[in-house]
């Protein structure tokens, strides 16, 4: 069947029940890696129909695409209520956009998925990899990057390439912990603590790259 044009695989925009089903389809992933994710097991294990299925997803690549657009989805772009933040609400805006980003990239999902897609690398066939940068990876990348624009124009940062900026925020966040866990390696203690990971690479992340009128606000906890 020709892939569904359809929007829900291109944005996060998902109905509460193409989440559910997303979600099941996630589990199948975890449990059984690619071969484990069929439209036919999805449909039973979601509870819905294949017709369903290729209308929201399309073929079985639009259904991987919408599978890793729905996890990188996880980590949260900025809405339009925070388009105006003082120091201390954007500081906790930093802080959530850290705690989630761990979050997702610790998490078995997360783990899986790479797993799966490096395995996968030598199979030039295989689409995973692809969507897992351009869906996952340049995604939240984006969403990050537009994170901390903001945080420039209402003049609580100072940088001149957000690039550079957001992959020294990325560097504090995640340190070695997503290369550490996907080759099995434990965490110590304290280091799964990622609600207390992310204050503490905020904090260092905006002493350096605070404004002078934010930076104190900005990098104390």
């Amino acid at each position: 069947m020709p892939r569904a044009a359809d929007t829900a695989a291109q944005d996060s925009d998902f109905t509460p029940r193409q989440a559910a089903v997303l979600t099941c389809a996630l589990s199948l992933l975890v449990e059984g890696g690619e071969k484990g994710l069929t439209t036919a097991g999805l449909a039973r294990a979601a509870n819905c129909s294949k017709e369903s299925l290729y209308k929201w997803f399309g073929d079985r690549d639009g259904l991987l695409e919408a599978v890793v657009t729905f996890q990188a989805s996880k980590v949260r772009p900025l809405g339009a209520s925070e388009s105006a933040l003082d120091a201390a609400g954007y500081r906790r805006r930093l802080v959530t956009f850290a705690h989630e980003l761990l979050s997702v990239l610790a998490g078995d999902v997360s783990l899986a998925l790479n797993r799966l897609a490096i395995g996968q690398a030598s199979r030039p066939e295989s689409p995973l990899g692809r969507l897992l940068v351009e869906r996952g990876k340049h995604s939240v990348t984006a969403r990050g990057r537009a994170l901390l624009s903001a945080g420039r124009r209402q003049r609580h940062l100072e940088f001149d390439d957000a690039t550079a900026a957001y992959s020294t925020f990325y560097g504090l966040v995640v340190r070695d912990v997503h290369l550490r866990l996907l080759l099995g390696d434990a965490l110590e203690p304290g280091e799964d603590d990622f609600a207390a990971q992310a204050e503490a690479a905020v904090s260092q992340f905006c002493r350096l790259y605070g404004s002078q009128r934010s930076v104190e606000t900005l990098s104390t906890s």
